[in-house]
């Protein structure tokens, strides 16, 4: 029988895919996560993605925020904080850990909670730990979610720099020396501790750098140049962790690489040059967020060097089984070699960030580069994969 003069029902209006955007957290990045997640809002295609903002504050609370990107920026010298732009003080956003059910429910105390619809994928711009190690990466897979960048082993090797220098050796990528301190040494025998690091020293000279073994964004890190500088060093840093991570200064150029997940694979960016901070002792987080230092795009290598450190960041993307992006950070050490500092798999999206800078000089445009992560994320699935 023909349907042809069957009345037809109307066709339903395709929704636009929901985009959660995640800021904030627990760790000390807090303030670099929000602009970070700032210069993504202003940058996501509102015509083609429907966006909730959710702010993670200090304490861990997820809050609704104003989608104010403008209020996101570093002002006076100093980073935002999440709970000035929550909607409420008491309120709280909850995910779903049901596979079955992506819905985002929001509650007030004495209030019915209330349903603010499904979320189709998680752009988290959290970095540091409780967001970027693997933490709520596990939290997505457990709710089915799609999200943005590495999974859950990824995301942690990613963010211990000493489980990340032992993988990137076991495939052949080169190190720099390095020595760990674990909380239990430290507290069983502060003395014979100290004297690892003092015999450290001894063998590779100073500057040492002192720095949390699980933090970024360069906090909490120092140069210490003798010994008189060790114990306020080993201080700063177990404030931000009580594991620590010793390294010898490696003498060179700092060379940064970003790798992209295309179709068909990773693909490096132009390489970018971090000069010597010229009011600063070295590239930390001062030089970086507040005053600013520029990077060199491209970075004034030999095409045979930029090729090198481009295959290097993919090896180091393949290596720790990142998926969406990685910025891969070496050396280029004076006799020549690459030495991988580390790899960050979320890093910075500020205006001023290099990973963005170095694919805008690639090709990629901030707000291509924006969808081309939110598509790769809405078409891999959650599981094993």
């Amino acid at each position: 029988m023909s349907t042809e003069n069957l009345p037809q029902s109307p066709e339903q209006p395709s929704r636009k895919p929901r985009v959660a955007v995640v800021f904030g957290g627990r760790s000390s990045e807090h303030g670099i996560s929000m602009v970070t997640a700032g210069a993504v809002l202003s940058a996501i295609d509102r015509t083609k993605y429907d966006v909730l903002p959710i702010g993670i504050t200090r304490e861990g609370r997820w809050v609704l925020t104003a989608d104010e990107p403008e209020r996101m920026a570093i002002t006076e010298r100093r980073t935002p904080e999440v709970a000035d732009l929550a909607e409420s003080a008491e309120g709280g956003v909850v995910l779903s850990v049901d596979p079955a059910d992506r819905e985002v429910v929001y509650s007030e105390p004495g209030s019915v909670p209330k349903a603010l619809g499904e979320v189709d994928v998680v752009f988290p711009m959290l970095h540091g730990p409780y967001g970027e190690d693997g933490t709520l990466q596990g939290l997505l897979e457990l709710s089915g979610v799609p999200y943005v960048g590495s999974g859950v082993l990824a995301s942690a090797v990613g963010q211990d720099k000493e489980y990340m220098k032992r993988v990137f050796a076991s495939f052949g990528l080169t190190v720099g020396p390095y020595l760990v301190i674990r909380p239990r040494e430290w507290q069983q025998d502060e003395s014979a501790a100290r004297k690892r690091i003092v015999d450290f020293a001894g063998e590779h000279g100073w500057p040492l750098f002192v720095k949390p073994a699980r933090a970024g964004s360069s906090i909490g890190i120092t140069k210490v140049d003798d010994l008189s500088g060790l114990d306020e060093a080993i201080a700063e840093a177990q404030a931000h962790d009580p594991k620590i991570l010793v390294e010898a200064a490696v003498r060179g150029r700092e060379i940064e690489v970003g790798v992209l997940e295309f179709e068909d694979g990773p693909r490096s960016s132009v390489p970018a040059e971090i000069p010597p901070p010229s009011e600063h002792a070295y590239y930390d987080f001062e030089a970086k967020y507040i005053d600013s230092t520029p990077g060199i795009v491209p970075a004034p290598l030999t095409p045979e060097e930029t090729a090198e450190v481009q295959k290097l960041a993919v090896d180091a993307f393949e290596a720790a089984s990142c998926e969406g992006l990685v910025r891969a950070d070496f050396f280029l050490a004076e006799d020549g070699r690459f030495v991988i500092n580390e790899i960050n798999t979320m890093p910075g999206f500020t205006p001023i960030s290099m990973y963005p800078q170095m694919w805008q000089a690639t090709g990629v445009a901030y707000p291509e580069l924006i969808d081309r992560l939110i598509q790769a994320a809405l078409n891999r699935s959650t599981g094993l994969r």
